[in-house]
């Protein structure tokens, strides 16, 4: 792979304009697909093969009336008592007139009639029903009725419009734009140059930028959730401009060793670029794993993340050599140049610098190894304590950002009704005649109203066949509290032995349980398979037995970390000022299995840049601990402006008022941090001096067994010693 690598990053080089001339009429023809073919993002999370699903295709089916997205308005007076006066009256029933003309509602319902009125005669609830579903609600349909009750509001009153119409696709602005700063900071430092900073930094950009709108221009015709394009452009730009820092850093090194730039970039991309390849197929393969756990909407989340990565990948071994040819010896700072310049310079090659940090580092570490494992473990496993109490959950509007009118409306009722009101259940009864329907909905009512739990049961909506009802069920629990996820299987338990018709509960909390549960169930399947994939992978890499299995265990210390801070954080709410967090409440659902996928192929990232240095040196005749210490010193700088670049772009993301997005983004930052400084600057380096030469060992029936990827360019070199450099 190294030498087809060496001979791609030469041609690119010499074919520079042509190489560049290729990507840019890509990037603007999918950029005008995107355009043109740019369809709807989903909001909701749907989970074929669970009863919350196979009820709401039911409805589609038989109560289409019933089938699309609900809103709530919630309606509070000035004082008690308000709302059974004349004139409260009057306003309210404005409101429903008001809310029923809107285009795309079915109807509203008269709170006055269903008894949606509040005790103390202060709220109400005005349900109104959409045609469609929330995702096929338009912006100007939802705009109008977020403006419901204006004339009210003039007069003194709240109206606060909400419900699942409001779910909308999450908004990326200039917030996170300071995370891609803080990394062009990051990487002028790095560099100590402008022009290879802004070539990595435009690289990196031109790839997310095909990857996006190639995304975009898929999404016509493949249904994505809100969450699939911020998920991508995160991991898109923070791989992309990783593996361009990666080829950058190995490019000028070569031309500090006296290579011509052909020769130069051909080496740093069949050596670094090995690297960056096998990198990128790991996130590639941990994201398209998704797939397995056989949940739609993430896989498609997996599968549009890894597009992005793949695209980075090809950029970094195509586009990063075609622009590096154009700077030449610009991307080394000046006084490099002037000292790379002198005849005696080039005639005699420099003395190695192991004065830096990473040399003085790595000898810390390996002569205090012991102590160092020992309170990195404990460290680590200090911190995982609260991923014990994780809870998971799809997000309701009490984890809405405060001011936003999802967040409003949820207030208002929680304050006026109970959070039960919020989280309203729908039960779903059918048959295949009216007289059996009608038997069975007594009997239905009578059992849900006999649970624990339950405060109130609507009366029931019957289809125009008459073979199909809707009952409303009022828990007394609002949606992510566990004790609701308890009422929801109950009823199911409950209901499950009426006779002659179907009972299936549904609604937008038992979708939310359905989906985790789904997810919680895959988890340890998902854990399992990237563990597995892990030590296979490092085993083709490093011709190891301990290399991989130490990789995957301090990946599992990675992931245990990261869990117990999110939750410290997000679901218990220590420092979560820190994060613009309004409300704690449980993680969602998909963020587990996600940030496994993620920090599995970022873990191996910088397994692979630190350890393949180490076995490089070992090889070639170094001792083990001299490798382990030549390997850290060569690596440390460039991982660690990877892993702050990282950091960067991750965290640029917890700016956005979105908690979904803002606790993505967060524990991807944190995870990177844990796992780059904390397990493979650390506890690596400190393992592999303790393991000494029985860290290499591979017996040699396996040794002959698996096939040899040349990561670290062995092929490569005898390769040049064979033949030599075109001059």
């Amino acid at each position: 792979m190294a030498t087809l690598l060496y001979r791609l990053g030469r041609a690119s080089l010499r074919h520079r304009r042509l190489v560049v001339a290729v990507w840019l009429v890509v990037l603007v023809g999918l950029g005008l697909a995107a355009a043109t073919l740019r369809g709807p993002t989903a909001s909701n999370f749907t989970m074929p093969g669970t009863e919350s699903q196979q009820a709401l295709d039911l409805l589609a089916e038989r109560f289409p009336a019933a089938s699309g997205a609900t809103g709530t308005i919630a309606v509070k007076a000035p004082a008690d008592g308000q709302l059974a006066t004349p004139e409260g009256q009057t306003l309210v029933k404005g409101v429903v007139q008001e809310a029923a003309a809107l285009p795309g509602v079915v109807g509203a319902v008269d709170p006055f009639q269903v008894q949606a009125v509040s005790p103390n005669g202060r709220y109400a609830l005005v349900q109104v029903q959409f045609a469609k579903g929330a995702d096929e609600v338009t912006d100007d349909q939802r705009a109008a009725y977020e403006k419901v009750g204006a004339q009210a509001e003039a007069q003194g009153w709240q109206v606060a419009p909400g419900g699942e119409v409001l779910n909308s696709e999450p908004e990326v602005g200039s917030t996170e734009a300071l995370g891609v700063l803080v990394a062009a900071i990051v990487l002028i430092i790095t560099f100590g140059s402008l022009v290879a900073a802004g070539m990595t930094m435009l690289n990196a950009l031109i790839g997310v930028a095909v990857g996006m709108a190639g995304l975009y221009a898929l999404s016509g015709a493949v249904e994505l959730t809100s969450t699939a394009p911020i998920l991508a452009l995160m991991l898109g730009l923070a791989v992309g401009i990783d593996y361009s820092l990666f080829i950058t850093s190995r490019h000028r090194q070569n031309l500090l060793d006296g290579l011509e730039p052909d020769e130069a970039v051909g080496r740093a991309v069949g050596t670094a670029g090995s690297a960056v390849v096998f990198a990128g197929a790991t996130v590639v393969i941990a994201l398209a794993g998704l797939a397995v756990v056989n949940i739609p909407f993430l896989t498609v989340m997996g599968l549009a993340a890894a597009g992005t990565v793949t695209v980075a990948v090809l950029v970094a071994i195509t586009l990063q050599p075609a622009l590096l040819g154009f700077a030449g010896r610009k991307v080394l700072p000046r006084k490099l140049r002037r000292a790379e310049a002198a005849p005696a310079a080039r005639d005699t090659p420099p003395a190695e610098d192991r004065s830096g940090f990473g040399f003085r580092w790595a000898h810390r570490v390996t002569r205090l190894r012991i102590p160092v494992i020992l309170v990195g473990l404990l460290g680590l496993g200090l911190l995982a304590l609260p991923a014990q109490d994780m809870r998971l959950a799809l997000p309701d509007a009490a984890n809405a950002p405060e001011g936003s009118a999802a967040r409003a409306s949820n207030d208002v009722i929680r304050e006026g009704f109970g959070p039960g009101f919020t989280g309203r259940l729908a039960v779903v009864v059918t048959s295949d005649s009216p007289q059996d329907t009608a038997a069975a909905v007594p009997q239905v009512t009578a059992l849900i109203q006999r649970t624990e739990g339950v405060l109130a049961v609507a009366p029931p909506q019957v289809d125009p066949s008459g073979r199909t009802a809707l009952l409303g069920v009022i828990p007394k629990t609002g949606p992510t509290d566990a004790a609701t996820e308890t009422l929801v299987h109950d009823i199911r338990d409950g209901v499950g032995a009426i006779g002659n018709a179907e009972v299936l509960l549904t609604g937008v909390t038992a979708i939310g349980i359905d989906v985790s549960e789904k997810l919680s169930d895959a988890l340890p399947v998902y854990l399992l398979l990237v563990v597995g994939l892990s030590i296979l992978l490092l085993m083709l890499v490093f011709r190891s037995i301990l290399v991989p299995v130490k990789a995957a265990l301090g990946f599992l210390l990675t992931v245990a970390a990261t869990f117990g801070i999110t939750v410290a954080v997000f679901q218990q709410g220590h420092l979560a000022d820190l994060v613009g967090l309004d409300t704690p409440g449980p993680l969602i659902s998909f963020l587990p299995i996600l940030l496994i996928g993620i920090l599995f192929g970022l873990a191996m990232d910088y397994e692979v840049f630190l350890v393949s240095r180490m076995r490089e040196d070992f090889v070639h005749g170094d001792t083990p601990r001299q490798a382990t210490i030549n390997g850290m010193g060569h690596g440390a700088r460039v991982v660690t402006a990877a892993a702050l670049i990282m950091i960067s772009v991750f965290g640029g993301f917890v700016f956005l008022d979105d908690p979904v997005i803002k606790s993505m983004g967060f524990a991807l930052a944190i995870g990177v941090a844990i796992d780059a400084f904390v397990v493979r600057m650390t506890i690596v380096p400190a393992v592999m001096s303790l393991l000494d030469r029985t860290a290499w060992w591979l017996p040699r029936w396996l040794n002959r067994a698996l096939p040899n990827v040349d990561i670290e360019g062995e092929g490569l070199r005898a390769h040049l010693d064979r033949e030599p450099v075109d001059a």
